[in-house]
């Protein structure tokens, strides 16, 4: 993800306080009160009824009995950032492929600051500990995908995540800062990163990076499965060779050429 620098003349407070509200809106606040809403972005109640009448004139937030719910044009949103990236479109059929070979779910992630937000999905018929849609995010040290993503971050970027801290998800998490960059050095010499019971006991995930023209890595794709239906030496012999194999005709048809044994793909 590009990072544009702005001086702080460039900023406009007005809209970065407008998203605090509109983000505020969560599982545990889908009915909020302006006074909860005041409580969770540190703004003034004044100004964020002035923010909410605001996103109210303009179809994104809709007020009834001192409550506030947003209003499904938010969604718009979402589907415009789907229709500007191509990478979604492109993955589609190849998750759908990765699902029928693995049998699990398939994932494309891109990298949000500290955090990995799922893109696009293919689901699998199974009842899972862990929600997963479009629009979820999850920490990206302790995920495979997050790991594919950072391993060809620039610095500051891994920089960032390790000042954000490295939490403990479970006993298996890796919280050293410097065993975490010596795994994402791994990550690059593989070519593909595996993550085992470190977000979430039980839980094995695999990744592989996704490339634009130029070679950037612009997206992950995952394949996870529980410790009750695979192994890390299923996931490493089985899966992955796939995994890598998907990704990298995902990055085929978005232009990138990487040679190989006969010049390319």
């Amino acid at each position: 993800m590009m990072t544009v620098m702005t001086s702080d003349r460039d900023h406009i407070q007005s809209i970065e306080r407008g998203f605090a509200v509109l983000l505020a809106f969560n599982a545990e606040r889908v009915n909020p009160t302006l006074s909860e809403l005041a409580a969770a972005t540190n703004l003034s109640r004044p100004a964020v009824r002035r923010i909410l009448l605001t996103l109210q004139r303009l179809g994104y937030v809709h007020g009834q009995d001192g409550r506030w719910s947003l209003t499904p044009r938010v969604l718009s949103i979402g589907q415009h950032y789907s229709a500007s990236h191509g990478v979604i479109e492109a993955a589609q059929p190849h998750l759908i492929d990765l699902v029928e070979r693995t049998q699990e779910s398939a994932s494309l992630a891109a990298l949000d600051g500290t955090e990995v937000v799922y893109i696009a999905r293919v689901p699998v018929r199974r009842i899972m500990s862990v929600n997963v849609a479009v629009g979820t995010r999850v920490p990206a040290h302790a995920t495979s995908m997050g790991r594919v993503l950072l391993a060809w971050a620039p610095d500051q970027v891994v920089d960032e995540v390790v000042a954000h801290g490295l939490r403990a998800y479970t006993a298996r998490t890796v919280t050293d800062a410097a065993e975490f960059r010596r795994v994402l050095r791994q990550v690059r010499d593989d070519g593909w990163a595996m993550v085992a019971e470190e977000l979430e006991d039980g839980l094995l995930s695999a990744a592989a990076p996704v490339r634009d023209p130029s070679g950037r890595v612009v997206a992950a794709v995952e394949s996870p499965a529980s410790s009750g239906r695979a192994d890390v030496d299923r996931l490493r012999g089985c899966v992955i060779p796939t995994l890598v194999k998907i990704a990298d005709r995902i990055s085929a048809d978005l232009g990138h050429r990487r040679p190989g044994r006969d010049g390319f793909y």
